[in-house]
């Protein structure tokens, strides 16, 4: 059984690399930004909001924003699949340290920010957005298992699907069980349409290695880094990778450029 979709608009974010651009302009000719921000800042949200967002959900919604804006659709209009490994391992940091501690000081807005769809209601509630939303978490298959959630929405009806992929630095004693890095983010808006580079997608037993190319390098050791081959992919015109989708098991992608 195969999957199909069209991507019709991109959203990247990781250090160094703030936006699709900068990260087509690495791939391809060596650019680096300059002076590139340590932090997204989201326009969806006002402005004491877009201070207040945990780091996991400001690169969330900066990158879901720029890749409907890539695709020149609504984003009330979408339903979306929200796609991470952890949610905010600082935030449930925090809470575990906090209530082993002091169980009364807890923070309301920390709390509000601990469930890990926290960014798909910060988006839902930002964007003015009415359509379904789906959180995914699969360790490292998460990407592949969130990009197969939307192209089987697709699949049963649903015009077009914003998939967004976002995870952001772990601390404390999670960060020796589940170390990750810095901060990385990639949306795609896929669609049943013709517009844009067109997916393939099929289910396999086997392994994949670590992921390899200049966006590897810049996001090596965030828990989101299993989605690089595609972006990589996409961004370096190569026609096929091949994804990490469970124990044992790979989504491979075939991608036409359009």
């Amino acid at each position: 059984m195969t999957l199909t979709a069209t991507i019709e608009g991109v959203g990247f974010w990781a250090p160094g690399v703030p936006g699709w651009d900068a990260a087509l302009a690495l791939v391809r000719d060596g650019t680096h930004v300059d002076n590139a921000p340590s932090r997204p800042s989201p326009q969806l949200l006002p402005p004491n909001e877009r201070r207040r967002a945990p780091d996991s959900v400001a690169v969330a919604l900066d990158v879901a924003l720029a890749a409907c804006a890539a695709a020149e659709r609504d984003p009330k209009t979408l339903p979306s699949v929200f796609a991470s490994m952890h949610g905010d391992l600082a935030i449930t940091d925090y809470m575990c340290a906090t209530l082993a501690s002091q169980p009364d000081a807890v923070s309301p807005i920390k709390f509000h920010n601990s469930v890990h769809n926290a960014a798909a209601g910060y988006w839902t509630i930002g964007a003015g957005a009415m359509a379904p939303a789906t959180s995914v978490s699969a360790y490292d298959a998460t990407f592949a298992q969130g990009l197969i959630e939307a192209c089987v929405q697709l699949a049963t009806g649903a015009e077009a699907v914003l998939l967004v992929a976002f995870d952001a630095a772990s601390t404390g004693p999670l960060a020796r069980a589940q170390p990750s890095e810095g901060l990385l983010g990639g949306a795609l808006v896929l669609s049943r349409g013709d517009r844009g580079p067109r997916l393939t997608l099929s289910l396999r037993d086997g392994t994949v290695g670590e992921p390899e190319g200049a966006l590897a390098q810049c996001a090596a050791h965030n828990a989101m880094r299993p989605m690089l081959p595609l972006f990589q992919a996409l961004a370096a015109n190569t026609p096929h990778c091949t994804l990490r989708a469970g124990p044992g098991r790979v989504l491979d992608v075939e991608i036409v450029h359009g």
